[in-house]
Protein backbone atom coordinates (compact mmCIF):
# COMPACT_ATOMS: atom_id res chain seq x y z
CA UNK A 1 0.00 0.00 0.00
CA UNK A 2 1.30 3.46 -0.85
CA UNK A 3 -1.27 5.60 0.96
CA UNK A 4 -1.57 6.16 4.69
CA UNK A 5 -3.03 3.19 6.61
CA UNK A 6 -5.98 5.24 7.85
CA UNK A 7 -6.79 6.25 4.26
CA UNK A 8 -6.63 2.63 3.15
CA UNK A 9 -8.93 1.69 6.00
CA UNK A 10 -11.41 4.38 4.98
CA UNK A 11 -11.36 3.35 1.33
CA UNK A 12 -12.03 -0.27 2.26
CA UNK A 13 -15.02 0.73 4.36
CA UNK A 14 -16.68 3.45 2.28
CA UNK A 15 -17.98 1.16 -0.48
CA UNK A 16 -17.24 -2.48 0.32
CA UNK A 17 -18.44 -5.32 -1.92
CA UNK A 18 -21.39 -7.27 -0.61
CA UNK A 19 -21.59 -10.20 -3.03
CA UNK A 20 -20.97 -13.40 -1.04
CA UNK A 21 -18.82 -14.97 -3.77
CA UNK A 22 -16.35 -12.07 -4.02
CA UNK A 23 -16.20 -11.84 -0.23
CA UNK A 24 -15.37 -15.52 -0.08
CA UNK A 25 -12.69 -15.06 -2.75
CA UNK A 26 -11.16 -12.22 -0.74
CA UNK A 27 -11.14 -14.37 2.38
CA UNK A 28 -9.49 -17.19 0.45
CA UNK A 29 -6.81 -14.81 -0.81
CA UNK A 30 -6.09 -13.53 2.68
CA UNK A 31 -5.91 -16.99 4.24
CA UNK A 32 -3.38 -18.26 1.71
CA UNK A 33 -1.44 -15.04 1.23
CA UNK A 34 -2.37 -14.86 -2.45
CA UNK A 35 -2.02 -11.33 -3.90
CA UNK A 36 -5.23 -9.98 -5.43
CA UNK A 37 -6.04 -6.53 -6.76
CA UNK A 38 -8.49 -5.93 -3.91
CA UNK A 39 -11.99 -4.46 -3.96
CA UNK A 40 -10.96 -0.85 -4.62
CA UNK A 41 -9.02 -1.72 -7.77
CA UNK A 42 -11.63 -4.33 -8.66
CA UNK A 43 -14.36 -1.72 -8.59
CA UNK A 44 -12.16 0.63 -10.60
CA UNK A 45 -11.72 -2.06 -13.25
CA UNK A 46 -15.45 -2.64 -13.45
CA UNK A 47 -16.15 1.09 -13.58
CA UNK A 48 -13.62 1.72 -16.35
CA UNK A 49 -14.83 -1.22 -18.41
CA UNK A 50 -18.45 -0.16 -18.06
CA UNK A 51 -17.58 3.46 -18.90
CA UNK A 52 -16.44 2.50 -22.40
CA UNK A 53 -19.14 -0.11 -22.94
CA UNK A 54 -16.61 -2.93 -22.93
CA UNK A 55 -17.76 -6.28 -24.26
CA UNK A 56 -14.36 -7.97 -24.68
CA UNK A 57 -11.66 -8.11 -22.02
CA UNK A 58 -8.32 -9.91 -22.08
CA UNK A 59 -6.64 -10.55 -18.75
CA UNK A 60 -2.90 -11.16 -18.76
CA UNK A 61 -2.36 -13.00 -15.50
CA UNK A 62 -5.65 -13.80 -13.81
CA UNK A 63 -4.73 -15.92 -10.80
CA UNK A 64 -7.71 -17.68 -9.26
CA UNK A 65 -10.14 -15.31 -10.95
CA UNK A 66 -10.62 -12.38 -8.58
CA UNK A 67 -10.22 -9.71 -11.25
CA UNK A 68 -12.16 -11.90 -13.68
CA UNK A 69 -15.23 -11.62 -11.49
CA UNK A 70 -15.18 -7.82 -11.68
CA UNK A 71 -14.70 -7.74 -15.44
CA UNK A 72 -17.35 -10.40 -16.02
CA UNK A 73 -19.87 -8.13 -14.31
CA UNK A 74 -18.84 -5.22 -16.53
CA UNK A 75 -19.17 -6.99 -19.90
CA UNK A 76 -22.61 -8.42 -19.17
CA UNK A 77 -24.26 -11.55 -20.51
CA UNK A 78 -23.31 -10.83 -24.12
CA UNK A 79 -19.68 -10.03 -23.34
CA UNK A 80 -16.55 -12.13 -22.93
CA UNK A 81 -13.50 -12.19 -20.68
CA UNK A 82 -10.34 -14.19 -21.35
CA UNK A 83 -8.82 -15.55 -18.15
CA UNK A 84 -5.17 -16.49 -18.61
CA UNK A 85 -2.80 -18.00 -16.10
CA UNK A 86 0.26 -20.21 -16.17
CA UNK A 87 -1.17 -22.60 -13.57
CA UNK A 88 -3.68 -25.27 -14.54
CA UNK A 89 -4.65 -25.52 -10.87
CA UNK A 90 -5.46 -21.81 -10.61
CA UNK A 91 -7.33 -21.92 -13.91
CA UNK A 92 -9.46 -24.80 -12.67
CA UNK A 93 -10.10 -22.98 -9.42
CA UNK A 94 -11.13 -19.86 -11.31
CA UNK A 95 -13.59 -21.91 -13.35
CA UNK A 96 -15.14 -23.15 -10.12
CA UNK A 97 -15.48 -19.62 -8.72
CA UNK A 98 -16.95 -18.24 -11.94
CA UNK A 99 -19.40 -21.15 -12.15
CA UNK A 100 -20.59 -20.45 -8.63
CA UNK A 101 -20.91 -16.77 -9.52
CA UNK A 102 -23.02 -17.65 -12.57
CA UNK A 103 -20.69 -15.99 -15.08
CA UNK A 104 -18.57 -18.91 -16.36
CA UNK A 105 -20.39 -18.86 -19.70
CA UNK A 106 -18.89 -15.45 -20.48
CA UNK A 107 -15.30 -16.43 -19.58
CA UNK A 108 -12.75 -18.26 -21.76
CA UNK A 109 -10.03 -19.96 -19.74
CA UNK A 110 -6.51 -20.21 -21.20
CA UNK A 111 -3.48 -21.83 -19.53
CA UNK A 112 0.05 -20.71 -20.33
CA UNK A 113 2.34 -17.69 -20.41
CA UNK A 114 0.01 -14.73 -20.95
CA UNK A 115 2.49 -13.10 -23.33
CA UNK A 116 2.60 -16.15 -25.56
CA UNK A 117 -1.17 -16.59 -25.40
CA UNK A 118 -2.09 -13.02 -26.30
CA UNK A 119 0.41 -13.10 -29.18
CA UNK A 120 -1.96 -15.56 -30.88
CA UNK A 121 -4.98 -13.27 -30.43
CA UNK A 122 -6.04 -10.89 -33.17
CA UNK A 123 -8.26 -8.67 -31.05
CA UNK A 124 -9.09 -5.91 -30.94
CA UNK A 125 -10.16 -5.98 -27.29
CA UNK A 126 -12.00 -3.24 -25.45
CA UNK A 127 -9.90 -3.74 -22.32
CA UNK A 128 -6.60 -5.49 -21.69
CA UNK A 129 -5.69 -5.97 -18.04
CA UNK A 130 -2.13 -6.86 -17.05
CA UNK A 131 -1.00 -8.36 -13.74
CA UNK A 132 1.71 -10.79 -14.80
CA UNK A 133 5.22 -11.11 -13.34
CA UNK A 134 6.53 -7.57 -13.39
CA UNK A 135 9.62 -8.39 -15.41
CA UNK A 136 7.25 -9.08 -18.30
CA UNK A 137 5.58 -5.67 -18.23
CA UNK A 138 7.61 -4.00 -20.99
CA UNK A 139 6.92 -6.86 -23.41
CA UNK A 140 3.27 -6.96 -22.33
CA UNK A 141 2.90 -3.32 -23.32
CA UNK A 142 4.13 -3.98 -26.85
CA UNK A 143 1.88 -7.02 -27.17
CA UNK A 144 -1.19 -5.22 -25.82
CA UNK A 145 -1.02 -1.99 -27.84
CA UNK A 146 -1.88 -3.42 -31.29
CA UNK A 147 -4.62 -5.59 -29.79
CA UNK A 148 -6.56 -2.73 -28.22
CA UNK A 149 -9.30 -1.01 -30.16
CA UNK A 150 -9.21 2.74 -30.53
CA UNK A 151 -10.89 4.05 -27.39
CA UNK A 152 -9.96 0.89 -25.50
CA UNK A 153 -8.15 0.74 -22.18
CA UNK A 154 -4.97 -0.92 -20.98
CA UNK A 155 -5.12 -1.34 -17.19
CA UNK A 156 -1.95 -2.43 -15.39
CA UNK A 157 -1.59 -3.17 -11.68
CA UNK A 158 1.40 -2.61 -9.34
CA UNK A 159 2.93 0.28 -11.28
CA UNK A 160 4.09 2.15 -8.17
CA UNK A 161 5.39 -1.05 -6.58
CA UNK A 162 5.10 -0.04 -2.92
CA UNK A 163 6.85 3.23 -3.76
CA UNK A 164 10.00 1.51 -4.99
CA UNK A 165 9.72 3.22 -8.39
CA UNK A 166 10.68 6.49 -6.65
CA UNK A 167 13.73 5.11 -4.83
CA UNK A 168 17.36 5.07 -6.01
CA UNK A 169 19.15 1.89 -7.09
CA UNK A 170 16.09 -0.07 -8.28
CA UNK A 171 16.27 -3.84 -8.48
CA UNK A 172 15.57 -5.70 -11.73
CA UNK A 173 11.85 -6.04 -11.05
CA UNK A 174 11.49 -2.34 -10.30
CA UNK A 175 13.53 -1.49 -13.40
CA UNK A 176 11.04 -3.43 -15.52
CA UNK A 177 8.13 -1.47 -14.03
CA UNK A 178 9.98 1.80 -14.58
CA UNK A 179 10.63 0.80 -18.18
CA UNK A 180 6.94 0.03 -18.65
CA UNK A 181 5.84 3.30 -17.06
CA UNK A 182 8.23 5.33 -19.21
CA UNK A 183 7.25 3.52 -22.41
CA UNK A 184 3.51 3.87 -21.74
CA UNK A 185 3.92 7.58 -21.02
CA UNK A 186 5.95 8.09 -24.21
CA UNK A 187 3.73 6.04 -26.53
CA UNK A 188 2.16 8.29 -29.13
CA UNK A 189 -0.93 6.09 -29.41
CA UNK A 190 -1.66 6.06 -25.68
CA UNK A 191 -2.86 8.60 -23.15
CA UNK A 192 -1.68 7.30 -19.78
CA UNK A 193 -2.16 8.14 -16.13
CA UNK A 194 -0.93 6.30 -13.02
CA UNK A 195 -3.44 6.32 -10.20
CA UNK A 196 -2.01 6.06 -6.65
CA UNK A 197 -4.61 3.50 -5.60
CA UNK A 198 -3.35 0.54 -3.56
CA UNK A 199 -0.07 -0.38 -5.28
CA UNK A 200 -0.54 1.93 -8.25
CA UNK A 201 -2.77 1.37 -11.29
CA UNK A 202 -1.75 2.54 -14.75
CA UNK A 203 -4.63 3.33 -17.11
CA UNK A 204 -3.92 3.98 -20.80
CA UNK A 205 -6.47 5.07 -23.39
CA UNK A 206 -5.75 3.88 -26.94
CA UNK A 207 -5.91 6.95 -29.19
Amino acid sequence: MITAPEVNQYLSQVNPPTDPIILEMERSGRERGFPIIGPEVGRLCELLARSIGARSVYEMGSGFGYSTWWFSRAVGESGSVVHSDGSEKLSAEAQQWMTRAGVADRVRFEVGDARELIAHEDGPFDVIFCDIDKEGYPEALELARPRLRTGGLLIVDNTIWSGRVALPDPDETTKAILQFNDAAAAAGDLLTVILPLRDGVSVSLKL
